[in-house]
């Protein structure tokens, strides 16, 4: 009967700190599993980019997604037009050359050449997080789980040039409604985390 007391008390604590590093340290845990795999959501050819902004930060709108070029603590490429008038971005000292500008666009805006192979992917966390203590005082309505969303856009040119850019978003989960559509950022976690262009 002790061995099976001892057992037991064995068994609860163990539970009560894996329930314990999950609640406190979850999104540490996910971080760290999403760099071994995520879960692919969406996929998309990309149809339509378009820049809004002053040349560095702002906002990137790709397809019908607006992404943000703002975080601090993350790679801060440009943006702006080539010598022969190519919407492009500029990143770690290389330019990759969206395409032609479109005339009719308000802002900043390419077309995209025919032989370019442009997609963007969204991807999830493997594992969401609880957050039994986030409190919203405004509205009293606080998410019960969080997860990493991932925006990754892969664009290769005939020439053989590539771009890879990466946002990582927060994602809310309510009680009731589910999943929110939107996406939230975390200062110092989130946004725009890489930006590789490849010559």
């Amino acid at each position: 009967m002790r061995r099976i007391l001892i057992t037991l008390a064995i068994l609860v604590v163990c539970i009560a700190t894996v329930s314990a590093t999950w609640i406190f340290r979850g999104r540490q845990i996910s971080l760290f599993i999403d760099r071994f795999g995520t879960v692919e959501t969406a996929s998309a050819r990309i149809n339509s980019i378009t820049y809004e902004g002053s040349g560095t930060g702002g906002i990137l709108h790709i397809n019908d997604l607006a992404l943000g070029l703002n975080d601090k603590n993350g790679p801060a490429p440009n943006i702006g037009s080539t010598k022969d008038g190519q919407l492009a971005l500029a990143a770690g000292g290389k330019v990759f050359a969206f395409g032609p500008p479109r005339s009719e666009a308000e802002n900043l805006a390419a077309v995209l050449p025919a032989g370019d192979d442009a997609f963007i992917r969204i991807r999830r966390s493997v594992l969401s997080w609880p957050t039994p203590f986030d409190l919203n005082f405004m509205t009293g309505h606080s998410p019960s789980w969080k997860r990493n969303l991932y925006y990754q856009v892969r664009w290769q040119k005939q020439n053989g040039a590539k771009l890879e850019m990466l946002w990582r978003y927060e994602q809310y989960f309510y009680s009731g409604d589910g999943w929110a559509s939107g996406f939230m950022t975390r200062e110092g976690s989130t946004g725009l985390i890489r930006v590789d262009i490849h010559p």
